[in-house]
């Protein structure tokens, strides 16, 4: 029978697609550590020979970003993530206690489920198959509709570099005809073992009730704290650097930035300086119409784009040096649309009264939206940070680097990830930088150490109903006797 209809040929490919998938990751779980690494080295160097063309095609399929900046999302996700991890133990025995008689194996999940965004397609491409592979899996990318040319052409580079270095190029495979139910499916599928899934809310939210594990990040919006004590102009500098790399598509670039009313003036000043555009009222309120759509989410027909792009959609007039839009904020939630996430060079400007006042701001920002995600801070003051560090409902805290390159690990010491857990406040498995640890399981080889009759003598004294808890009653009545006897005697020697 020959099938016609797009859903069905959709579900049919998911299905033929994991098959293999599971296939070839069997063969992969049967290769030592050595081989595995070999085969995620070829991913890498191919993904840095590679950048600069996926990077203008993923600008050309989306319209998003800047090529040069996707040039360099490309390495990092190649070069940047197989540097760190490639001296990560994920295969076999991973390590062993000898005094508690303990061992830790790695055991693959299998088949990964890896949804891939339109902001960050063939980066987010190349990271995950490098994890994946590198924990012993196999993973089956969904593709953004509107980046799919750019993605089958990166998987296409991937699996010809698993061929080269030995293994089946099916350990990396790409839905060809995507849909919604072809998504459902995969995430669904009994042989699907795990979800990792990069995007919006409500793709995020289908991964984790689709009944399979998953691992899903939710928005960014992160607010920047530049605090009394900070180098102005450099801290300026790194934000206006972060919110306008790639146009503002990395979600761990900052969304808001605060400082104490007193500093306004001079921070104001050195942003102009640096190229933010400062909105007057009535460019304000026109623009924050038409930032959010009326369901209140964002409009994204200002994700990745250029200030003279989105300008031009909203209808201002800007100067053509103009960097990055900046819109003064007074307060969160609905009303308060510069309040929430803006993947585009658009920054909301708050003040407060002090330092705990800030805090209280920013804690606000995140708990409407970014829950769990980024928050950057500029200060010379370690009091301060520790201050904020025990309040602000962020897995990552960054201090004194630009955000989005320090969330993702490229400016910073953390794990190099294009997918960043949010933790459960934000609704996430996970609160760290994800790695190819996130994506095996341990089994756990414990030999005995005591017998029943050991454990039952260390039981408290429990003869007058009331079992003891201090160390010496929680011993067993003829063992303290024992000890006092022996203690009597010692005694009586001596004499």
């Amino acid at each position: 029978m020959q099938l016609y209809d797009k859903d069905l040929l959709s579900m049919q490919e998911v299905r033929e697609l994991v098959g293999a998938a599971k296939k070839a990751q069997q063969e992969l779980a049967e290769k030592s550590q050595e081989e595995v690494d070999r085969i995620v080295r070829s991913i890498a160097d191919a993904g840095v020979r590679n950048a600069r063309r996926l990077a203008e095609m993923a600008h050309e399929d989306t319209g998003f970003g800047i090529v040069e900046d996707k040039v360099v999302k490309n390495v990092f996700a190649s070069r940047g993530v197989y540097e760190y991890i490639k001296d990560m133990k994920t295969i076999g025995e991973l390590g062993r206690d000898e005094e508690k008689k303990l061992r830790i194996i790695a055991v693959p999940v299998g088949v990964i489920a890896g949804l891939i965004p339109s902001t960050n397609p063939t980066s987010t491409a190349l990271f995950k198959a490098e994890i994946a592979i590198k924990a012993g899996n196999a993973i089956v990318f969904s593709p953004h509709p509107s980046a799919l040319r750019c993605i089958r052409e990166t998987v296409k580079v991937i699996r010809q570099a698993i061929a080269e270095a030995g293994g089946n190029e099916n350990l990396v495979s790409c839905i060809t005809i995507p849909t919604m139910q072809a998504t459902d499916n995969l995430m669904k599928h009994p042989d699907t073992a795990m979800i990792l899934a990069t995007g919006g809310s409500a793709m995020v939210r289908a991964a984790y009730s689709s009944g399979t594990p998953a691992i899903g990040v939710g928005p960014g919006n992160g607010p920047a704290y530049i605090e009394r004590t900070a180098d102005i102009p450099l801290a300026v500098k790194r934000i206006i650097d972060s919110k306008t790399f790639d146009n503002g598509t990395i979600c761990a670039s900052e969304q808001s930035v605060i400082c104490d009313a007193d500093m306004r003036p001079a921070i104001q000043a050195e942003m102009e300086k640096q190229g933010a555009y400062f909105l007057n009222p009535e460019e304000r309120a026109k623009l924050g119409k038409f930032i959010l759509r009326a369901n209140g989410t964002m409009n994204p027909e200002i994700v990745g784009r250029s200030v003279q792009t989105i300008a031009k959609l909203a209808g201002l007039d800007v100067p053509e040096t103009a960097r990055v839009l900046v819109a003064d904020e007074d307060g969160v939630g609905r009303g308060h649309p510069y309040s929430n996430e803006k993947l585009g060079p658009i920054l909301a400007f708050y003040t407060g009264t002090d330092y705990k006042d800030v805090c209280d701001i920013c804690c606000t920002i995140l708990r409407y939206e970014g829950k769990g995600h980024t928050f950057s801070m500029h200060t010379k003051d370690d009091s301060i940070v520790d201050y904020f560090a025990k309040r602000i409902p962020a897995s990552r805290f960054m201090v004194n680097t630009p955000s989005a390159l320090g969330g993702i690990g490229g400016s910073t010491g953390l794990m190099p990830s294009l997918t960043l857990g949010c933790g459960a406040v934000g609704g996430s498995a996970t609160s760290e930088n994800v790695s190819p640890m996130n994506l095996l399981d341990r089994r756990y080889v414990a030999y005995g150490l005591r017998e029943l009759e050991d454990i039952r003598r260390e039981m408290p004294n429990c003869s007058d109903g009331i079992c003891q808890t201090t160390p010496e009653a929680m011993m067993d009545p003829s063992v303290v006797d024992a000890i006092v006897a022996r203690i009597i005697e010692r005694l009586q020697t001596v004499q």
